[in-house]
């Protein structure tokens, strides 16, 4: 597949407003609709556009590591977040919160959601850039 300048130009700038757009739902997702499986398909949609726009140079940097690692970094902080309930007595995937004295709450279902964020990244990566590979 050869490069598309339209299309490259266009995910070039849509990558900063993917990405603000996907860190909004994750950071609203547990209290509203979004979360991290939300903010993941943003962003894997955001991976798609850079790899299919820009050429056979761009379609390996479009992460900076391979999907299998957001996969499985993905999973060790979404199971991370539910043993840390079941490390502190209550049970897995109950919920743990920091009141700072300053700011809001910040609690182990924002880890979890950047943990299925990640997962989801990473899959929908595996899927489109092999995509973007083949002629």
């Amino acid at each position: 597949m050869t490069r598309s300048v339209i299309l490259d130009t266009t995910a070039r700038a849509l990558w900063p407003l993917m990405l603000a757009a996907a860190a909004f739902l994750l950071w609203r997702g547990h209290n509203a609709p979004g979360g991290g499986f939300a903010a993941g398909l943003v962003v894997g949609a955001g991976v798609a556009l850079r790899a299919l726009g820009g050429g056979p140079g761009r379609r390996a940097r479009a992460l900076r590591a391979a999907p299998r690692h957001y996969v499985v970094i993905g999973l060790g902080l979404a199971l991370a977040a539910g043993a840390l309930g079941s490390a502190f007595g209550a049970g897995f995937l109950d919920a743990l919160w920091v009141h700072p004295s300053v700011g809001p709450a910040w609690g182990t279902p924002l880890l979890f959601d950047v943990g299925v964020c990640l997962l989801v990244v990473g899959v929908v990566s595996g899927f489109v850039l092999p995509l973007a590979e083949a002629e």
